[in-house]
């Protein structure tokens, strides 16, 4: 794919992709990836000329989207801006008459953790979460018309090692993608070592997707918890096991993840992943997915642990990065004050 850049300054992502430049490194089919020399160590930043004010745990700033595929960082074009279909009203999110075959998601937790809140006017992060939604929603298209309708339905999130912000993407990502008229939203949380998509949205997680990989006899369809936020649903990772990587290996995940997508036909489903470095299902689950969207943190995430987790993972033809825990300043030329943030004059 040709994008055609107009004549302005490096963005931040275009600048990023010049750093790590996988271009001559990854994809190689026909011999495996040579040994690469790396002179950071693990406390250097990846990218040292963006700057960060992250916090210590999962960052809560803009997430910003980049696009990784066939060994390319690749622009957003204006136009893959432009909408696809039309997103609910605000409206649409407040919470309805909780009923008893609906979970209430907690808002006061979300708000707490930084993250997009159902009902809340639109913000930047929201906003960064619709460009990633959008390229995302696109290349799904694009693989379910050349390759795999099922596989097309389907993003593992993942990151390299903990705490670049992988669930915190992932529950942002399935609440944006939530909100398209056309489509409803699985979240599974796959991260089965150290689940914590229930806990983050205030949800009680019971059985869930181990439980129905290890027990033919349970239908997964039951397990899935349905939400108070219109077109989403989570189904959680259910019973620890040290056989989880056996279990998500086995012939039974296929049939528990075809199970899943005949019960919607317009179900997308997100997986929420260990990171890839650090638990082995990663690579495994990014067997069964159309799109792995790789979380990357700006302020720690070496370019060598980097490399290394997208060999692991490429058993997904299409990875897409996203570059997080980037400092959003006040008034600059991402999302600010058209959406409330005025700047004073």
């Amino acid at each position: 794919m040709t994008v055609t850049k107009p004549d302005r300054e490096p963005s931040l992502l275009e600048r990023a992709a010049k750093v790590y430049d996988f271009n001559a490194h990854l994809r190689a089919r026909s011999a495996p990836p040579a040994p690469v020399e790396d002179s950071r160590s693990a406390d250097v930043p990846a990218v040292d000329d963006v700057p960060t004010g992250a916090p210590d745990r999962a960052p809560h700033g803009p997430a910003f989207d980049a696009t990784f595929e066939d060994a390319s960082f690749l622009a957003i074009p204006e136009e893959l801006r432009a909408p696809i279909g039309s997103e609910l009203s605000d409206e649409f999110y407040l919470p309805p008459d909780h009923s008893d075959d609906t979970a209430r998601i907690d808002r006061g937790m979300l708000a707490a953790n930084g993250m997009i809140v159902p009902g809340a006017p639109v913000g930047p992060l929201a906003e960064e979460f619709r460009l990633i939604k959008r390229q995302l929603l696109i290349a799904s298209a694009r693989i379910a018309e050349s390759d795999s309708p099922e596989k097309a339905r389907m993003i593992l999130v993942c990151s390299a090692r903990p705490e670049d912000g992988k669930t915190f993407c992932a529950i942002n990502l399935a609440l944006s993608i939530a909100a398209e008229r056309d489509t409803e939203v699985l979240l599974v949380d796959a991260d089965v070592a150290k689940p914590d998509v229930a806990n983050q949205l205030g949800l009680s997680a019971g059985a869930g997707l181990l439980d129905a990989l290890a027990d033919s006899a349970i239908d997964v369809e039951d397990l899935v918890i349905r939400t108070d936020v219109a077109h989403l649903s989570v189904l959680p990772a259910g019973t620890k096991t040290a056989m989880d990587t056996e279990l998500l290996a086995s012939a039974r995940t296929r049939t528990v993840i075809a199970r899943l997508l005949a019960a919607n036909p317009r179900r997308i489903i997100i997986f929420d992943s260990p990171p890839a470095l650090a638990a082995s299902p990663a690579s495994v689950l990014a067997m069964r997915v159309g799109q792995v969207m790789l979380v990357v943190r700006a302020d720690r995430t070496p370019e060598s642990e980097l490399r290394a987790a997208v060999n692991l993972l490429d058993g997904c033809e299409h990875i897409q990065l996203v570059l997080n825990a980037v400092s959003f300043v006040q008034g600059g030329a991402r999302f600010g004050s058209y959406y409330g943030h005025e700047v004073s004059q």
